[in-house]
């Protein structure tokens, strides 16, 4: 009988066993186990017209803003504020993007390229060395170049688009000279900061209210205490926002007189009201003042070009060698005249290429530098600038007091850009309430 319960419990036990290891090995059928976690690899936050962009587009945006914002010393504002700024942006930079591919316009890998080396050198590298620092920094440099890109794209659209139809007629230039000589402090400059909110287009009662809400916000900040730069960070939407909204040093001719007139009577470190454009609500800060006006003696240089333009059919070395020939023939005593209508691609060939007496300013930095280094009469080799290539020579040179026709074209300038800034603030808002746009930020 010991023997038979002996057995039993052995048979029991290799029963016990058996039935552990079918349920270690059995598994519930496909349909009935739990679904793993789900990982959100990348998703869209935002539609524009027919393209999207994803989180990880804004997330690389986030991530070099936050690095500019740390070396500036600008006190980082909320990261889902951050991101709803950089994302409108975007959203801001994707829409005339779109209206310059619509209309062909384009930058190819030639200009680019061109573009490229340009800043590397204003940096003191070589292409190469640019390229390891950036990649340093978490900048890839096919990101980089597609960025630069679409920046001269959008730099061309805006001239195209706006500042070519801004007109300033000579009766503006004379009441703009009689009101500065008539105003008090009418050619000081500003040192200051600003902030932007901007109201769309034929907003409703309740959009201007919600618009000026966030403003007031914005003040109360500032009153309270709040660091300029991070408030402008969090609620500026001027494309100086991630500066921390500051403008530097402008001429009082060169802003509107919005804001002249709110600087005037203010002292420095100050703060104006909410001030109240057809753009929307702005604040600003007073860094800075001092006494403007024109210098007293300018140096000015007279001087002719002859100029051979890049394309698909003319290519660097090209228009390098075809400017090298042309020197060559100089040396031998040819008419620089004489060569510049027949041969150069600029305006000025009507006129032998004599582009007249000009100022500091009036040329483009790399002219400038290739036309100063030279002495009278002399001939530059071959330079590059972002219109082609030039060959320079200078005539002539003269120290000039500022006279009436340099105080007109300096109230020109200051015209077209005051009337630029507005009207391209104004182009912008109109392009966007054109667009379709579609924000997901806030879906999970």
């Amino acid at each position: 009988m010991a023997r038979v319960k002996s057995c039993l419990r052995l048979h029991v036990c290799r029963c016990v066993a058996a039935l552990m290891l079918v349920g270690l090995a059995w598994q519930p059928p496909a349909w009935a186990q739990k679904p793993p976690p789900v990982v959100v690899l990348d998703r869209i936050v935002a539609v524009v017209n027919d393209e999207v962009i994803t989180r990880i587009d804004l997330n690389g945006r986030v991530g070099i803003a936050i690095k500019q914002l740390r070396q500036q010393g600008t006190p980082l504002p909320p990261r889902e504020v951050l991101e709803r700024q950089l994302l409108d942006r975007m959203v801001t930079d994707r829409v005339q993007l779109h209206f310059a591919k619509e209309t062909g316009l384009r930058v190819d890998d030639t200009e680019l390229d061109r573009a490229i080396g340009r800043i590397a050198q204003e940096n003191k590298l070589t292409l190469q060395g640019m390229r390891q620092a950036l990649e340093k920094d978490g900048v890839p440099f096919p990101r980089f170049r597609e960025d630069i890109r679409d920046e001269i794209v959008m730099a061309r659209l805006r001239e195209r688009e706006v500042d070519a139809r801004i007109v300033v007629s000579e009766g503006e230039i004379d009441n703009f000279l009689s009101l500065q000589q008539g105003q008090e402090g009418g050619s000081d400059d500003y040192n200051l900061s600003h902030i932007l909110v901007v109201v769309p287009e034929n907003a409703s009662p309740e959009q201007i209210q919600a618009r000026r809400n966030r403003a007031e916000q914005a003040h109360a900040q500032l009153k309270g205490g709040a660091d300029f730069r991070q408030v402008a960070a969090a609620f500026s939407e001027a494309p100086d926002a991630l500066q921390g909204g500051v403008m530097g040093w402008r001429q009082s001719s060169r802003l509107p007189t919005l804001f002249t007139d709110a600087l005037k009577p203010m002292r420095t470190g100050e703060l104006s009201p909410i001030l109240r454009s057809p753009n929307g609500f702005h604040i600003l800060r007073l860094n800075d003042k001092r006494g403007g006006g024109p210098p007293v003696m300018v140096q000015q240089t007279r001087a002719r070009h002859i100029l051979i333009k890049t394309s698909e059919l003319v290519s660097e070395n090209e228009a390098r060698s075809r400017l090298r020939n042309l020197k060559e023939r100089l040396e031998n005593n040819a008419d620089f005249a004489g060569l510049a209508r027949a041969h150069s691609e600029d305006a000025s060939a009507t006129k032998g290429g004599d582009l007249g007496w000009l100022s500091p300013g009036d040329t483009v930095p790399e002219f400038e530098r290739a036309m100063d280094a030279l002495k009278p009469g002399q001939i530059s080799d071959p330079i590059l600038t972002p219109f082609g290539w030039h060959l320079i020579q200078v005539l002539e040179r003269r120290n000039e007091d500022m006279s009436k026709e340099r105080q007109r074209l300096m109230a020109r300038q200051a015209l077209r850009a005051r009337k630029s800034d507005e009207a391209y603030q104004e182009w912008v808002r109109q392009l966007r309430d054109r667009a379709f746009i579609e924000l997901r930020l806030e879906e999970r």
